[in-house]
């Protein structure tokens, strides 16, 4: 791909951005759960425990082994074919429900000023706009995909600086505000749980390295400067509106318009419903242009049908790019809680993957080049990968009691992940098959 069509720092600190997070959008069920204070200190301290050891284990890997397919490359050249399948297959799995979110999102926020526009189907069918939308934009390259970002960021976060300078204008010192204001019916367990989505994707960049300028430096560079940027429009807005007196209650998904409104106006509530429009928009598109790579890495490889090689002019696997977008269709109409348990469950194993890949390629590669380094050796690669697995760990545990189509969520998430391990011999045949013809 010719250099001037790839991604360069700024873009993919944009892209990356969306795809972890979208600006504060997705905060108000942590705050309806925990109140103003836990919700602070979650936001906090998680980033430390969860994102950041994520951010610089991408950041090695991606630096050091900057190939079309990110993770998947990864945990197959660390733990072999089998693997690398079952890394793609937890990360498509979970791309299916990660995906249907963010539609949902549009249409939640688009239903706070037109609910006549959302009411039955037509709720699907904007969410099925969305998709197809999102669509023609990725084929025109991932270069439109991340300068877009930038632009939505900036149009996205505008109305939370009016929204902040002017809640805490109305603050002005006085007190504490609602911050120590208790709420009725506490929810910690699943408050921990929508933080650690709220602050997870950190390897869905790694995917498109190929189309990024000089990724040895700009992947490192970019998983630092996103990490600080997710937490500073998280915590800031959150402090701002809890310092202007509105009681967490209110808060669930979609309270942001309401916030606006009774903060500073109607004017400014309009604004934040059109913020949580491009939210949906914003954090979709970057991730198709992630997640469609996968299949195309694993066509290469001749574990998928070599039709997912093709590309169009912009060098995007257009075939790929509409495979995913089909099938991530399926899954709309799941409950935004149902969705982010099992997201979590099937991430999670996908992440644990990623980290035992950064283990055993320091023990197996020791002289691969590695422009940026996890510090430490061996125990430094572990020490890493502690507190995630501890996260992931409590996810399952808040989980527990959450069900889809009649299954626990967990042993609906465990099914879907266990059907890699039966998938895989079918691709193997299929393209032993197709090697022969």
């Amino acid at each position: 791909m010719a250099s001037h069509n790839k991604l360069r720092l700024l873009p993919l600190i944009g892209a990356t951005y969306f795809m972890v997070s979208g600006g504060p959008y997705g905060l108000e069920d942590i705050i309806g759960k925990a109140g103003y204070l836990r919700a602070l200190l979650m936001l906090a301290v998680i980033p430390f425990l969860w994102s950041l050891p994520t951010s610089l284990m991408v950041g090695e890997l991606a630096s050091a082994i900057p190939c079309e397919g990110g993770y998947y490359v990864w945990v197959r050249r660390a733990l072999g074919r089998f693997w690398g399948f079952q890394e793609a297959w937890l990360s498509l799995a979970a791309s299916v429900f990660d995906m249907a979110i963010y539609p949902t999102i549009f249409v939640l926020y688009l239903g706070r000023v037109m609910p006549t526009w959302t009411a039955g189907y037509r709720g699907t069918l904007w969410a099925l706009a969305v998709v197809v939308g999102c669509t023609l934009w990725n084929l025109k390259g991932a270069k439109a995909v991340g300068e877009s970002s930038v632009v939505m960021f900036c149009v996205l976060l505008s109305p939370f600086v009016v929204l902040v300078v002017v809640a805490l204008y109305q603050w002005h010192g006085r007190g504490s505000g609602a911050l120590a204001h208790p709420i009725s019916s506490p929810d910690i367990a699943g408050a921990i749980s929508v933080t650690l989505w709220n602050y997870m994707g950190w390897d869905n960049a790694s995917t498109v390295a190929q189309e990024v300028e000089n990724p040895q430096h700009n992947y490192p560079r970019a998983m630092l400067g996103a990490a600080a940027l997710v937490a500073v429009t998280y915590i800031v807005p959150l402090l701002a509106v809890g310092l202007a007196g509105l009681a967490p209650d209110q808060f669930s998904t979609g309270a942001w318009t309401d916030a606006a409104r009774i903060v500073v106006g109607p004017a400014l509530g309009l604004a934040v419903v059109l913020g949580g429009m491009i939210n949906g928009v914003g954090m979709f598109n970057p991730l198709m242009m992630s997640y469609s790579r996968v299949p195309y890495a694993m066509a290469e490889d001749r574990l998928l049908p070599r039709l997912f090689t093709r590309v169009n002019r912009f060098g995007v696997p257009w075939l790929a790019v509409v495979f995913c977008a089909m099938i991530w269709a399926l899954a709309l109409n799941f409950s935004f809680e149902r969705l982010i348990s099992i997201d979590l469950v099937l991430y999670g194993a996908a992440l644990l993957l990623e980290f035992v890949a950064l283990v055993v390629l320091r023990r197996r590669e020791p002289d691969l080049l590695r422009p940026f380094r996890v510090f430490g050796g061996t125990a430094g690669a572990i020490a890493v990968g502690i507190f995630p697995a501890a996260l992931i760990v409590f996810a399952l545990y808040a989980a527990r009691d959450e069900h889809v189509l009649g299954l626990p969520a967990l042993a609906f998430a465990a099914l879907v992940g266990m059907a890699g391990a039966i998938v895989y011999p079918l691709t193997k045949l299929l393209a032993s098959d197709a090697a022969s013809s």
